[in-house]
C-alpha cells in the first residue's frame, strides 16, 4: 500500500498530458483532466529502494521498464513528450502584466507619435524614390541585374514562400506598411489577410488599395496597435512581420513575442524579419533623434535568446544583410536624384539628414555593423512541413516595371 501511495503521488506531479495507470492489484486511475492519451501499466510492484532514491519519476519508470516491472500502452511519441515537459525548464518567466502596465504608461503613446514622426512624412514623398510597390525594406536581390521593383517583389515572394501558405488560412502582418504583401499574398494564395499599422497615412493608402482591388471581402487593413489585438477575437495561422520588431523597444521584447504566440494558432508559423545588430549596444544617438525615435536594434545572440520562453521553434535562419546594403544603395540614388524636385518645407537640413542617413546605413550593413536577418519559427514543433527548405526557393517568373 505504501509503495502504492508513494507512486500515485509522484504521478499526481506529472502535470502535462492526460494517463491511465494500472496498477499490479487491478487498480486503475486516471490522471489529468482529459481523455487520456496512453497507459502506464505496472505488472507487479517497483523496488521501494527506487521509489525512496529519488523524485524523478522518469528515473523510476524507466527502469522499472528495464527490469520487466512497467510497460506502456499507446503513442509513444505522447509520452516522451510528457517526460521532456516534466523535466525542469530553464525558460525564463517574465512579469508580462507589469510590461504591459509600464508599456501603456510610460511607452504606447510615445510610440504611436514615433512611427508617425518617421512614415507620416508623407506618401508623395515616400513615391518619389521607393520604387512603385512601396516597399521600405530590405529587397532581394535573386540576380545581380535584377532592378529595385523587382527585387522588392522577390523579397514579398521569397518571405511568402517561407510560411507555406494554404488558401483560405488567415495571415497577419504586423506593421503592413504600404499593403503590397497583404495584397499580393491574397492573390498569389488564396488567403485572407489581415494587415495592421499605426500610421494614418499607410493605412488610408492601403484602404484604397483594397477597394481599387475589389479585395474586401479578402484583404482587410487595421489602424491598431499590435498589442491591442484580442486574442479572444483574432486568431491566425501564419503570422509575418518585416521591419517593425525594431520599433519594439529592447525592455518589451519579450511582450513583442508573447501576443505574437497568444495570436498564432498551434503549429503555426511566423517569419520574422529585422534589422539585426552585431553586438549589444545602445541606439546610435543620431538616428534615435532623428530617424528612428524609440527604436532599438537587437542582436541574433538576444532574439533567440527569447524563443523558447514563448514556444517557439527555430526553422530556418537567414542573413540578407548584403540585401540591404544594395538597396539602400538604390533609394539613397533615388533620393539624390530627386530631391532637389522636393516641395519647400522640405528644405537642405532635412535632404543632408536624409541622404546621410540613407548612405550611412548603406555603409553599415556592407561593413557588417548590421545585419537584416529573417527567422522562421512554429508555435510548438511542426512536423507537417517539407522535410527540406527546397519549398521556399520557388522559380519565379520575373516581373519587371
Amino acid at each position: 500500500m505504501l509503495k502504492k501511495t508513494v507512486l500515485h503521488n509522484a504521478l499526481k506531479m506529472w502535470t502535462h498530458g492526460d494517463f491511465t495507470v494500472r496498477y499490479w492489484d487491478g487498480d486503475e486511475k486516471n490522471y489529468g483532466d482529459g481523455e487520456p492519451q496512453f497507459s502506464i501499466v505496472f505488472h507487479k510492484e517497483p523496488h521501494m529502494k527506487d521509489l525512496k532514491l529519488t523524485t524523478d519519476i522518469s528515473l523510476v519508470l524507466g527502469e522499472a521498464y528495464m527490469d520487466g516491472i512497467v510497460d506502456f500502452e499507446g503513442d509513444l511519441d505522447d509520452i516522451i513528450d510528457n517526460m521532456f515537459k516534466m523535466q525542469d525548464s530553464a525558460a525564463k518567466t517574465y512579469d508580462l502584466k507589469a510590461l504591459r502596465k509600464k508599456m501603456t504608461a510610460e511607452y504606447e503613446r510615445q510610440e504611436k507619435t514615433n512611427i508617425q514622426y518617421h512614415y507620416d512624412i508623407g506618401n508623395d514623398f515616400y513615391a518619389k524614390w521607393l520604387d512603385p510597390t512601396m516597399c521600405y525594406s530590405c529587397a532581394y536581390f535573386q540576380k545581380p541585374e535584377d532592378s529595385l521593383y523587382q527585387a522588392q517583389i522577390n523579397k514579398v515572394d521569397h518571405s511568402l514562400a517561407k510560411l507555406s501558405l494554404k488558401p483560405g488560412e488567415e495571415l497577419l502582418d504586423i506593421g503592413c506598411g504600404w499593403g503590397t504583401l497583404i495584397i499580393r499574398a491574397a492573390q498569389k494564395y488564396g488567403v485572407k489577410a489581415t494587415g495592421i499599422t499605426l500610421s494614418k497615412q499607410q493605412y488610408d493608402a492601403v484602404s484604397e488599395k483594397i477597394a481599387n482591388l475589389n479585395l474586401g471581402r479578402q484583404v482587410r487593413v487595421l489602424l491598431l496597435d499590435y498589442m491591442d489585438l484580442d486574442p479572444a477575437l483574432y486568431q491566425f495561422d501564419k503570422i509575418i512581420s518585416i521591419g517593425m520588431f525594431e520599433h519594439v523597444g529592447k525592455e518589451f521584447l519579450p511582450l513583442y513575442l508573447h501576443k505574437v504566440s497568444t495570436l498564432l494558432r498551434d503549429k503555426g508559423l511566423f517569419m520574422l524579419h529585422s534589422i539585426m545588430g552585431f553586438q549589444e549596444t545602445l541606439t546610435n544617438a543620431w538616428m534615435k533623434r532623428y530617424i528612428f525615435p524609440g527604436g532599438y536594434v537587437p542582436t541574433v545572440r538576444e532574439t533567440v535568446n527569447y524563443f523558447i520562453d514563448f514556444n517557439f521553434y527555430l526553422l530556418h535562419m537567414e542573413s540578407l544583410r548584403r540585401h540591404y546594403a544594395k538597396t539602400l544603395t538604390h533609394w539613397y540614388e533615388n533620393f539624390e536624384a530627386i530631391k532637389d524636385t522636393l516641395p519647400e518645407e522640405y528644405d537642405d537640413r532635412f535632404k543632408r539628414m536624409w541622404g546621410i542617413y540613407l548612405s550611412g546605413c548603406a555603409s553599415a550593413f556592407r561593413t557588417g555593423h548590421l545585419d537584416v536577418v529573417q527567422f522562421l519559427l512554429s508555435k510548438g514543433p511542426n512536423n507537417d512541413l517539407p522535410m527540406t527548405n527546397e519549398y521556399m526557393y520557388p522559380e519565379e517568373c520575373p516581373v519587371e516595371k
